[in-house]
């Protein structure tokens, strides 16, 4: 096991038991990437960053019904990702904002490494995939950038399974399409 392992471990302890100075700690350490999660799926800074709040707040009022300590960084991530897809849901179902309307930059997204985040085919993968349908940009983040397999996808969009499966491969058609356009 590794320390940091060993560290949040500990820190989740604490936190259990009400230490706010562990909990800032669990904050520090997550807030970053549990921001750009949120971001990737409702495209606006200010929403993201709610959500983000809310999601360390339930996650530090739910802790106790954490099973494994050493899982808590998925665990919030899953909190993240309900929270932001509830908030898109709710969005598109008033059409308060165009998702295709929102200006998004990729430059503040701190969740791609930076060597990487120089590289400027992942920045123009990104930029495409703004323009894509809100259903497809929104399906192919889950999938591609955080790693969900077709059946979590299934369950956070209310989709079916073959759904799934031809949202995304019409999704990646779509951004491939785009991509040749834009070279």
């Amino acid at each position: 096991m590794t320390s940091t392992n060993q560290d949040i471990e500990q820190l989740i302890l604490l936190c259990n038991s009400g230490n706010q100075r562990a909990q800032l700690e669990v904050y520090n350490r997550y807030n970053k990437a549990m921001y750009n999660t949120a971001i990737r799926i409702v495209k606006d800074s200010f929403k993201a960053e709610d959500i983000m709040q809310e999601s360390f707040l339930t996650a530090f009022t739910k802790l106790k019904t954490l099973e494994d300590t050493k899982l808590f960084g998925a665990w919030l991530k899953r909190i993240v990702v309900n929270n932001s897809i509830a908030h898109y849901n709710k969005t598109i179902k008033k059409n308060e904002v165009p998702l295709e309307n929102i200006i998004y930059k990729v430059e503040d997204d701190q969740s791609i490494d930076q060597s990487s985040h120089s590289n400027e085919k992942v920045k123009q993968i990104m930029r495409v995939m703004k323009t894509l349908k809100p259903n497809y940009s929104l399906g192919l983040s889950l999938h591609l950038i955080e790693g969900y397999d077709y059946e979590e996808i299934c369950s956070i969009m209310d989709i079916s399974y073959a759904n799934c499966r031809t949202l995304i491969s019409r999704a990646k058609e779509s951004l491939r399409k785009k991509l040749v356009q834009t070279a």
